[in-house]
């Protein structure tokens, strides 16, 4: 079975790199030949774990190749997946060029049935917009050639991605007809075997669930940020109300640890284009739009706590940073915590330096000089005045706090995920402020 996957970003990269894997002969398309002169020289563009193993892999097995031809990746393909970027419009609906622009490209090229599948997240009704731009390039040409659309929406989780689709908690697939259907299942076939459940449903369902999917995870981290909040004002504890709420099989122990809020490239812009979606049908998403508003506030706590202790003075003060990308197991910083909590410590006069395991060199890019980084965790400590922790790598879990306590200027930490006993920190004379404990 041959397909191709166009858009060599998070999502194309990684849905054709793992079916390669399956034995599937893939062709990657993308239209920057940097990118793809670095892929078929051995360089990814993004880190994800256990990516690049499959990816040297499956090229080595002659499965897995990347071009910028469009028509010629997909002669004798049995389906081409879009998966290029849906970047957010001003008004928070997702933009379309790039997918519309490729569905023309295809009807422009195609001399063959083929399934066309939407893998980018696209608002309801894409599918059909993709459907109509490939028919108005055939009836351009005098063409009658039949196909297909889908819609098969990913559910990867970033820093798990690989094992995400590897192994998914389900399959969704949007189709219209038995033939794409029969497609489908079979390219998704090794997954059957595994018994992973495949969804077939309707495309319109099968877009929808893609944005219902993210802004329920997205609601049910608002709501801990919000409950966390309510903590500190009346002297609970929301890692105690977590533990009691999370043990509630209807509620769930995922998605209800309190936080600086969500980032990504998928929750924020979905939730967006959701509400979006909803507006232009004269409907108002009331839930989704607080869930938004809360996650905006989110992103303003530690700020806010670090900005009360020292007395609204931060002029001239240093601060070390742990982590930088939204969430551990990605360098991604899109909608990043990070970013709001530097640009206010330095609209304040304050400076920053930072470490994060993976994503300097993209903090670099993003943010360059105006912040200095640190080769390690413990360098960003040296004569800082306190330590913020962000993002909630691995291997800031235990560090050695006799080691902070010489560092740093002040025996500061402001825990923006709760990692840190709050006892033990105490006992070791550290002021601890976390989020929604109540001697905050």
């Amino acid at each position: 079975m041959k397909i191709s996957v166009v858009g060599t970003g998070y999502v194309g990269l990684v849905s054709g790199t793992c079916f390669a894997e399956t034995g599937v002969n893939v062709a990657c398309v993308d239209i920057d030949q940097k990118k793809i002169d670095n892929l078929n020289n051995g360089i990814i563009p993004i880190y994800e774990p256990g990516l690049e193993d499959i990816y040297k892999k499956n090229v080595e097995k002659g499965r897995l190749e990347f071009t910028t031809n469009l028509a010629e990746s997909i002669k004798d393909a049995d389906s081409v997946f879009i998966a290029v970027g849906t970047p957010p419009d001003e008004d928070g609906s997702a933009d379309l060029k790039y997918v519309l622009g490729v569905a023309r490209e295809i009807g422009k090229s195609m001399d063959h049935y083929l399934v066309v599948v939407t893998k980018s997240t696209v608002p309801v009704g894409t599918s059909m917009k993709v459907k109509q731009a490939i028919s108005e390039e055939l009836e351009k040409r005098g063409e009658n050639i039949p196909f297909d659309v889908a819609s098969n929406p990913e559910f990867l989780k970033e820093g798990s991605a690989v094992a995400d689709f590897l192994k998914p908690d389900r399959i969704v697939i949007g189709t219209e007809s038995k033939q794409a259907q029969k497609v489908m299942k079979r390219l998704y076939k090794p997954f059957l075997l595994n018994g992973h459940p495949i969804l077939f449903m309707d495309i319109t369902s099968s877009e929808m669930t893609k944005y219902a999917a993210n802004s329920m995870l997205a609601t049910k981290i608002s709501f801990i940020n919000d409950i966390a909040n309510l903590c500190e004002i009346v002297g609970a504890d929301v890692d105690n109300v977590r533990k009691g709420i999370g043990s509630d099989a209807r509620i769930g122990n995922k998605f209800i640890y309190p936080g600086t809020g969500y980032g990504g490239s998928c929750f924020p812009k979905d939730v967006q284009a959701l509400i979006r979606t909803a507006d232009e049908h004269n409907y108002s998403l009331e839930i989704l739009k607080a869930v938004e508003s809360v996650n905006y506030r989110q992103k303003e706590v530690l700020f806010t706590k670090l900005n009360k202790r020292f007395n609204g003075d931060l002029k001239g003060k240093k601060f070390a940073m742990w982590g930088l990308a939204f969430k551990p197991k990605t360098d991604d910083m899109r909608e990043a915590p990070s970013l709001v909590i530097i640009e206010r410590l330095l609209n304040a006069g304050a400076s920053v330096v930072a470490y994060d395991p993976v994503a300097m060199e993209e903090a670099n890019r993003i943010l360059g000089d105006k912040i200095s980084y640190a080769k390690d965790e413990y360098e960003a400590l040296i004569d800082a005045d306190a330590l913020i922790l962000v993002t909630e790598w691995s291997e800031f879990r235990l560090p050695n706090f006799r080691v902070l306590e010489k560092l740093l200027n002040n025996k500061i930490i402001f825990d923006g995920r709760n990692i840190y006993d709050p006892e033990e920190l105490e006992e070791l004379g550290f002021e601890y402020y976390a989020i929604g404990r109540s001697k905050n």
